[in-house]
């Protein structure tokens, strides 16, 4: 009896070892991805490797200099790369663990509805930003608006955004079926090598992409440009079905589960 409990010790031990290197390995990945961090991370992993093969090989030359270049790197990336750091842990931190449900036939209603309104916008060259939630959710910024909680429909996303009116200046966060905030602020980017026509909007786009895993549609007031902001990217210039594509295919993912679309 002894001798089965140690050979099951003996095989669960590497696996659990392995299990739990792999989730190490995966949220720290998970922290810098969209990050310029992220490319350090890639070289750190290189140079490991380079050690480990110096190792075997007993190249001690440059065994010795790859010792030396972490110890030294490890100071650098905390300096150079702490807001990367710091977004990478809001980032995780925000993680679901469900995320909200909708059939497609709904998801795909919701979405012509928000891509109807921002057509509508971008044709009176009327200024808006728009944050669709998927799996982290976003809470500090809708507190930091005016909640709402009603349904999607074009004509109230085209209403939010008339100058003049109140809410006009903020972002609208909308949560799988339902608006549930008007007038919200979003986090700036920090970078410093974006077009100067970039104005407010696009850049709090790029500033909450940078930190959460949202889809924000950004119209321009001056151009009538229709531009969508996801992981830390903006991409410029839509018609109106290229943005319908794009949003249907990463808000789903697509993952179907039962006749659903998980958003």
């Amino acid at each position: 009896m002894q001798t089965v409990i140690n050979i099951l010790i003996s095989v669960w031990e590497p696996l659990v070892e392995i299990a739990v290197l792999w989730f190490v390995i995966y949220n720290i990945l998970l922290f810098f991805t969209g990050t310029r961090a992220f490319q350090v991370v890639r070289g750190i992993i290189i140079l490991i490797l380079a050690f480990l093969i110096s190792q075997v090989l007993g190249l001690d030359t440059l065994e010795w200099i790859l010792k030396k270049i972490f110890g030294l790197s490890i100071i650098a990336i905390l300096i150079i790369f702490q807001p990367e750091i710091r977004r990478g842990l809001a980032r995780l931190g925000q993680r679901q663990l469900f995320s909200v449900a909708l059939r497609e036939k709904e998801l795909i209603e919701i979405l012509e509805k928000i891509v109807d309104s921002i057509d509508a916008l971008s044709k009176k060259h009327i200024g808006s930003i728009i944050a669709i939630e998927r799996e982290a959710k976003l809470s500090s910024y809708i507190e930091s608006g005016i909640s709402l909680d009603c349904v999607v429909s074009s004509e109230l996303l085209q209403t939010i955004f008339m100058p003049g009116t109140i809410l006009h200046d903020g972002a609208v966060i909308v949560e799988g079926s339902r608006i549930i905030a008007a007038g919200c602020l979003l986090p700036l980017t920090e970078r410093t090598d974006l077009l100067a026509n970039f104005g407010t909007r696009h850049r709090a786009a790029i500033g909450l992409s940078e930190e959460t895993d949202a889809l924000i549609i950004v119209t321009s007031e001056e151009t009538g440009n229709i531009s969508l902001a996801m992981n830390g990217h903006l991409i410029s210039s839509l018609t109106k079905d290229e943005l319908f594509k794009k949003l249907k295919t990463h808000i789903s993912r697509v993952h179907k589960i039962g006749g659903k679309v998980e958003v």
